[in-house]
This record gives structure tokens, sequence and C-alpha cells, in this order.
């Protein structure tokens, strides 16, 4: 399912040749459309008609706005069932795309190329697809799988600093939750660049595969793969109900944080632990500045969060390096003890 592309993007042609696809509709945001596009279509090969769809870049595109429109395209286009979607981006489009074609006619084909290092070993993989509601996140959405997710690191070339750093915050949530060893080689990283993260892509994506496969629907196991989202998810909400929007893996970063403190406050991991997990995410990621939300507004969202049941906020927290639990139910006070320690930090 997860295939790593050659230069000559073989892989992907011979996909192409063996199914009977009628139309290729391929979605891009102005990024991607510029450095990526023309290396995709560079090297594909394939007889049959393609068309591009282009959105603005940018979280605050991912709303029912951009999917009606991005429907109606497909519909004026005369896109059938036969029809697929190359999604080819980051997170947005992975998500987005993902949702447009799994609902569209009930579902038509879509494969995923990411282009970000977020995207590669988070948001392609998994089969979850969705777009914001307000500003909530990800509040719409299906599962749905792509025929096939192609990786091709060269990509991250392209990538800005910032968003090379997003996708390393999935990557040492990874470790954490489920491979000690993973968290150990990439806390080995002093200059985070390209070359340095490429060899540990692949330990990412087989350890975010293999925990969907044993919980696709996300009833159990999945549920840890959470860890810093809760927080953090709501951290980001904010952000983008204010018009300034923050990069996905700098939200999860503080969110992790947080949820290690709070761990250590819930008797979940001990002191040393919780220490060397925070001090190891400071050194790659900048204190993100919360003094403006207070602690009423981050609850309200926690309490609208995915995972919650009864009413209850249902926690994906660490038990050691390593090992995670979900559905874990902390005192109000903990959650709150928890985004003082951050906000602390700023002084530290």
């Amino acid at each position: 399912m997860i295939t790593r592309l050659n230069d000559d993007f073989s892989q992907l042609n011979s996909f192409l040749h063996e199914k009977s696809f009628s139309k290729i509709f391929i979605l891009v945001d102005e990024n991607t459309h510029e450095y990526c596009l023309p290396i995709l279509l560079g090297n594909m090969e394939t007889d049959l008609g393609f068309e591009i769809l282009e959105i603005e870049a940018g979280e605050e595109m991912k709303n029912i706005q951009t999917a009606n429109q991005l429907w109606e395209i497909l519909t004026e286009m005369q896109a059938d069932r036969k029809a697929l979607v190359i999604n080819l981006g980051g997170g947005v489009i992975t998500d987005m795309g993902g949702f447009i074609a799994s609902t569209y006619k009930r579902g038509i084909q879509f494969i995923n190329i990411p282009t970000t290092l977020l995207s590669m070993c988070d948001a392609s993989i998994g089969g979850k697809t969705g777009i914001d509601l307000m500003h909530y996140k990800n509040m719409v959405g299906t599962f749905a799988f792509p025929e096939q997710i192609f990786i091709y690191p060269e990509f991250l070339a392209t990538l800005p600093f910032k968003e090379l750093r997003s996708g390393f915050a999935e990557m040492l949530k990874h470790g954490l939750i489920a491979d000690k060893a993973h968290w150990e080689g990439l806390i080995q990283i002093h200059k985070l660049d390209v070359e340095a993260v490429v060899p540990h892509i692949q330990t990412s994506m087989d350890i975010k595969q293999d925990v969907v496969e044993k919980d696709f629907h996300e009833r159990n196991i999945r549920k840890t793969l959470n860890f810093g989202h809760t927080i953090g998810h709501s951290v980001e909400s904010l952000c983008l109900s204010q018009g300034n929007p923050i990069l996905h893996g700098e939200a999860v970063a503080m969110g992790m944080i947080c949820e290690a403190h709070l761990a250590l406050l819930e008797d979940l991991i001990s002191k040393e632990e919780a220490t060397a997990i925070i001090e190891n995410i400071q050194r790659y990621y900048p204190y993100l500045d919360i003094s403006d939300f207070t602690d009423e507004s981050i609850t309200a969202l926690l309490m609208n969060d995915k995972k919650n049941t009864d009413s209850k906020i249902n926690f994906s927290l660490l038990t050691g390096i390593g090992s995670c639990t979900y559905d874990h139910q902390c005192s109000q006070e903990n959650i709150l003890k928890s985004l003082d320690f951050y906000r602390k930090l700023n002084n530290a």
C-alpha cells in the first residue's frame, strides 16, 4: 500500500497502466503546484486525460466551502465513478482530497502522494479524511483508504524549515507512544534537516501503519496516536479562530509537553521520564505563546474533542517512553495544572 517511488516514478506509472481509470484529477495547492507538480508531470506516463485542481495553501482552506467548490468542479468536468483523484501535497491536501473523493458519488478512488514530512509520516497514512467545521479540527470526515500511497522523499527538499519541523513532531510522537528505540534515534539528531530525517521516515510510517491495521476505526489502540493532540488541537483551533493559524506540528509539540506533564500528575510516568521528554521536545520547538487563551477557552474546546464519551474528556497518555494508554480521564485540576506548567516554561 505504501510505495517509495524511484526516480523514474515507474511504480506509479505501472499502477496507472494496470487500472482502468476514466480520467485523472490532480489536487494541489499553490505551493505544490509550483514546486512538486512539475516533477510529477515530468515523470507521469499515461494516455488518460487529466485536470489540475488547485486550492490556496493553508489549514483555513480545509472547510466545507472549499469542498463544495471541488465537488462542483468534478461535476462540471463530468467525473464519473471510475475517475481517480491524485492528492499531491501535505496534510491539508490529503485530508481534503480524500474527503472529496470518498464522498463524491458515494466514493471514487484516490491516491496520496505526500510532499511534506507531516503527510509522509502521518496524515496520508491511515485512511482518515476530513475537513474542519468552523474552527474545530477535522470534525467532519470519513474513514476511507487510498488505493495507494506513493512516497518521494526528494519532495522534502522543497520544504521550508518550519514545515520540516512540523512533521518531525509526529515522528517524535510515534516513538513516544510505541517505539523507544525510534524516539532515542530521533533525539540524537542535532541539526534538524532533510538528510538527518530521511533515514527515520520508514520507521515512523511503519509504526503508524501497524497501529492503523490493528484498529482502523479507532475503537481502541489507534487512539494512542492522539497523544499530544487533545490539548494541541484545542490550541490549534483557537489560533485558527483568531485568524492566526499555526502549523499542526507546533501545536502537537506544545500538546505533548502538556500531556507528558499531565501523565506525570496522573502518576503514569516518572519525573525522570517526563523531564527527558519535555526537555528534548523543547530542543526542537520554540515556546508557543498561549497567554491570550484562558483556561476556560481551552477546556471548552477540549469538551468538543472527538474522542470524548459521556461528556468526559478522554486523553491518550504515556505510561512510559514507548508505551501509551488511551481513554484516560483526568481530573480538571490536573488538566489546568498542565496548562499552567506550560505557561511557566516561558519564564524558565
